[in-house]
């Protein structure tokens, strides 16, 4: 929907797909976001349906008892697929043929976190850019070539298509889809009640685990990994670790990216950012005081190599995580 703000005739239908095995907090996400009542004009008319006929089993341990089989989609304006079960388990065939001709019949199509497989199944993501939670990406790239997917965002848009990033990323996703259709200032009331920022700057990089090991005591690099930890604000070197652990240059080398899966100066980068996050959200010190404690020469440095990797601002980020 290009508007900013939808046409308030009538209430907006939203359909949410629910299965058997769905995680609550992915099905409430929708639910609480667009179920809600909220100030302002337009109202939304949330309906939660299934495939399945019988009560449907959650993660938690508890069943959800469904009332609306997938009929809905043929009227429904939004249609959320808020996550799936296994990314290797195919849709049942009327889902998939449903989802088609409800995005046929112009509703926009949204697929949070795995829900994007569902889509990518349905062939609705062929030719479009999509995202997903981002220890699925590469899974995802393998099986659904003819998507452009971005592994880097939260959320994206593409021809009425909507996909999200993991978990709570689903939370940004359906506050844009809100932002879209009733403004920002409804979207922003929203996203108070929920306290949660009402348009997060970056991307999934934010929250990607950084390769930065855990020592291992039977390792002869363990005390190597604790020093340098510990002294990240001085100049290190190839040459001096392999100095500091008594190894070759060369030996060093292969046994750290044996030991690691990478070489030393990546490692050390993604230490030294590591370090600067937990500075960032723990202590009040300056950007200047966090580059001379990690390791970063300058300010410049640091803001470069921080917004280069998480897609914010150091300042940004400690706004976020902080506030």
């Amino acid at each position: 929907m290009p508007a900013a703000v939808a046409d308030t005739a009538r209430a907006l239908r939203i359909a949410v797909v629910a299965f058997d095995g769905i995680s609550p907090f992915h099905l409430a996400v929708p639910c609480v976001v667009f179920g809600d009542e909220r100030p302002g004009s337009q109202t939304f008319e949330l309906k939660v349906c299934a495939a399945e006929t019988k009560p449907l089993q959650t993660t938690a341990g508890f069943a959800i008892a469904v009332e609306h089989g997938l009929s809905v989609l043929e009227q429904a304006d939004l249609v959320i697929v808020p996550s799936w079960r296994e990314p290797g388990e195919r849709p049942a065939a009327d889902l998939l043929q449903a989802l088609n001709a409800a995005h046929r019949r112009g509703a926009t199509l949204v697929g949070l976190c795995l829900g994007a497989y569902v889509l990518a199944e349905a062939g609705l993501l062929d030719g479009r850019a999509a995202t997903t939670h981002w220890a699925y990406a590469q899974d995802f790239a393998a099986r659904y070539p003819a998507v452009r997917l971005d592994a880097d965002v939260l959320y994206v848009e593409a021809d009425g298509v909507v996909t999200s990033a993991g978990t709570a990323a689903g939370i940004d996703c359906c506050l844009y889809l809100l932002r879209q259709r009733c403004g920002a200032e409804v979207a922003n009331s929203a996203a108070r009640r929920l306290v949660v920022p009402p348009h997060r700057q970056g991307g999934q990089a934010q929250f990607i685990e950084q390769p930065i090991p855990e020592s291992r005591a039977n390792s002869r690099l363990s005390e190597l990994f604790d020093w340098v930890r510990a002294n990240l604000g001085s100049t290190h070197s190839v040459d001096s670790m392999a100095a500091r652990a008594q190894m070759s240059r060369r030996s060093f080398t292969r046994q750290f990216k044996q030991l690691t899966g990478t070489s030393f100066l990546p490692w050390l980068l993604a230490a030294r950012l590591a370090y600067v996050q937990r500075l960032l959200e723990a202590t009040d010190a300056s950007i200047e005081r966090v580059a001379e404690k990690a390791g970063f020469g300058s300010p410049e440095a640091l803001r470069w190599h921080f917004r280069r990797q998480f897609g914010v601002s150091p300042t940004q980020w400690r706004k976020l995580f902080r506030e």
